[in-house]
């Protein structure tokens, strides 16, 4: 369940190729083990994914094929997964993170207005940027680590109920070939 609904929902392989930030890694996209799903690199993408997700630059998706490369998991996956902040979940998923910064900086609350632009970042650097990038980190290690297990648990379920299934598919026709058996 968990492969089939992923690879619905990932990019191709030829659309993330294509892509204009992508062409930087040039040959390093040829990799056969950035384009396979597993449970290893499915977990791992969930990772890499949601933890750049967090990371406040306008180059989120080139970021996570960065670190999608040397890590070697899914690259599609990675890619799209950093789109959990989007222009519309941004400023709620960014003023959360300058929150949870905030609360362990334990400064005054500053005026926030999020804006995904280097003017922003340069502009908020000295005010709320200690607090925001704190609060980012953490955010995005936490969304990281639970993303990892959370795949991986669940893709390992998914693995033992296909494994129920089968055994009691084959229990269920060795039973239906002993009472054949039985009435001849």
């Amino acid at each position: 369940m968990p492969k089939k609904f992923i690879q619905r929902i990932m990019p191709s392989h030829d659309s993330v190729r294509a892509s204009r930030g992508m062409k930087i890694f040039g040959k390093l996209l040829h990799d056969a083990n950035l384009w396979h799903l597993n449970r290893r690199s499915a977990a791992g993408a969930f990772a890499v994914g949601l933890f750049c997700a967090f990371i406040p630059v306008p180059f989120q998706m080139v970021l996570a094929a960065a670190l999608a490369i040397p890590f070697r998991v899914n690259l599609p996956l990675s890619v799209a997964l950093v789109w959990v902040t989007n222009p519309i979940t941004m400023p709620v998923i960014f003023y959360f993170c300058y929150l949870v910064g905030n609360s362990l900086v334990g400064s005054p609350e500053q005026q926030f207005s999020f804006e995904l632009s280097w003017q922003w970042l340069a502009e908020s650097i000295s005010t709320i940027s200690p607090a925001f990038l704190l609060g980012c980190l953490i955010l995005g290690t936490i969304t990281c680590i639970v993303g990892y297990f959370t795949i991986s648990l669940l893709w390992r379920q998914s693995v033992v109920n296909a494994w129920q299934a089968r055994k009691a598919r084959m229990l269920a026709a060795l039973k239906l070939g002993d009472n054949d058996h039985h009435r001849q």
